[in-house]
């Protein structure tokens, strides 16, 4: 019967509701009416005036009522606006550029640099000269590579010279299309920045002439070229040119970039690409590169009897789970099919991205494992496990952020002080428990020394099988 009087109350409101906004509909109408009706009877009051008295009217008045031109606001510069310009090459509308922009732009996060004219790239003087009748006297030492750190690996980096001039070597070879300059050393060879500084950012950078463009590589290492050549290869129709070995050959362009288009990590900001290129393109076009088959997840609506995969990174060096087979064990209780993997530098991307496509959810602890998720399905979930030592920004900056632009959902599990195998190492009462952040005031390479190459992870079963909980009910969804 209570029952009953709730159903009943809540009918009458419902249709209270509707009376309510039926008669402010009414209303409304009606009062456009009357508005209406004043307009009209105004005008013809308006017009017998003037055709009655002749009123004098104000010359300015009739100036503005007879120009074409629109009036600008008080306050605002009288410059008229220039018309945009319909480009030949995009079909789409771009605004007047300034033809003496900069050649380059040079930043925290990377050097870049895009040309249009007479472009002579002379290699072995590692010269990129923008030639122009009028000297500008621009001159750039750029590197090509997508990040700018201090410390050796960016030592090796080939430093280019970009520079307007009005005289320049003789061509050699010319080139009916765009290129591209960049380089591949740096931190190539860590899965995560093999995509962030350079896979992500050359897509973001490249895809937008759809094969049409020459890649000019400087530093080349050649089994990472060959690592990744299936996305070279799809980029670009022509062979790599390398940058290193070119003789005293001189490469003509009308159009140059140098160094590679960048936004963030291990993802791409739509609003600064071209096209508006997302994450979800990125990995729709990774897919498309290993022909991996699955482009969705398959929802467990007859779950326990219908099994979702799941994909453990097992680390071997640091921040490795110390008690994987329990792990995966426990996951298997919970209806899960366990695949346990582990790709390095020196991995079969072909073969695993297929088996990681063939998953539903991955999981594994914060490190360049867990940029494989690159080639998960859309609406798989990746579950990231944040070592001991105030990582989570950091951890949501690699990963988390990344994966929710590429359409995946995602679940963060930040371990206790007992899940961390540091507490065989130090007191209770020590900063790296009391007061982690410290170690974060006094820079980076602490910060890696101790929590990232010197930790270890054992998992809680209880309090971690609520995370595989969760996963499986984003499969039900």
């Amino acid at each position: 019967m209570e029952n009953y009087f709730k159903r009943l109350k809540a009918s009458a409101r419902g249709e209270m509701a509707s009376k309510m906004k039926s008669a402010r509909s009414s209303n409304r109408v009606e009062s456009q009416r009357f508005r209406l009706v004043v307009v009209i009877f105004g005008c013809l009051a308006l017009s017998t005036y003037i055709v009655v008295s002749k009123p004098q009217i104000d010359p300015f008045l009739t100036s503005i009522a007879g120009s074409s031109k629109p009036l600008k606001p008080i306050g605002q510069n009288n410059v008229e606006a220039k018309d945009p310009v319909d480009s030949p090459q995009t079909g789409m509308l771009r605004e007047n550029k300034n033809p003496k922009k900069r050649l380059c732009h040079v930043s925290e996060r990377g050097d870049r640099c895009e040309m249009d004219g007479d472009i002579r790239i002379h290699p072995n003087t590692s010269s990129i000269i923008f030639v122009e009748p009028s000297e500008r006297n621009e001159l750039w030492r750029v590197i090509p590579y997508s990040r700018k750190r201090a410390d050796n690996d960016f030592n090796q980096i080939r430093e280019l010279t970009v520079k307007s001039s009005t005289e320049a070597p003789r061509c050699t070879i010319n080139h009916s299309i765009p290129a591209v300059v960049f380089s591949v050393s740096g931190y190539t060879g860590n899965l995560f920045h093999d995509f962030t500084d350079l896979l992500v950012p050359l897509f973001s950078t490249a895809r937008q002439f759809n094969g049409e463009v020459q890649f000019m590589v400087t530093d080349n290492k050649q089994w990472w070229v060959n690592k990744y050549l299936p996305v070279f290869r799809k980029l670009s129709n022509y062979h790599l040119i390398n940058f290193d070995e070119d003789g005293d050959q001189v490469h003509c362009f009308k159009h140059v970039i140098v160094g590679l288009r960048r936004h963030k990590e291990l993802s791409i900001d739509p609003m600064k690409a071209p096209y508006r290129y997302s994450m979800v393109d990125f990995t729709q076009f990774m897919r498309s590169t290993y022909r991996l088959e699955r482009d969705t997840v398959t929802k467990i609506e007859g779950y326990p009897h219908n099994n979702p995969r799941l994909l453990i990174i097992s680390r071997k060096r640091s921040r490795a789970i110390i008690n994987v087979r329990k792990v995966a064990q426990m996951a298997r209780e919970l209806g899960y099919e366990v695949v346990v993997g582990n790709a390095n530098s020196l991995s079969n991307i072909t073969h695993f991205a297929q088996i990681v496509n063939s998953c539903d959810v991955l999981m594994g602890v914060h490190g360049a494992g867990l940029t494989n998720m690159v080639f998960l399905p859309p609406e798989a979930t990746l579950i990231q496990i944040v070592p001991w030592g105030r990582l989570e920004k950091i951890a949501m900056t690699d990963f988390g952020y990344p994966a929710k632009d590429m359409n995946l959902n995602y679940l963060q599990y930040s371990i206790s002080e007992r899940e961390s195998t540091l507490i065989r190492m130090y007191p209770r009462n020590h900063p790296v428990f009391k007061n982690p952040s410290s170690f974060h005031n006094r820079g980076w390479n602490l910060v890696k020394t101790t929590f990232m190459e010197n930790q270890n992870v054992k998992l809680d079963l209880r309090r971690f099988s609520d995370v595989l909980w969760k996963a499986l009910e984003n499969l039900m969804q």
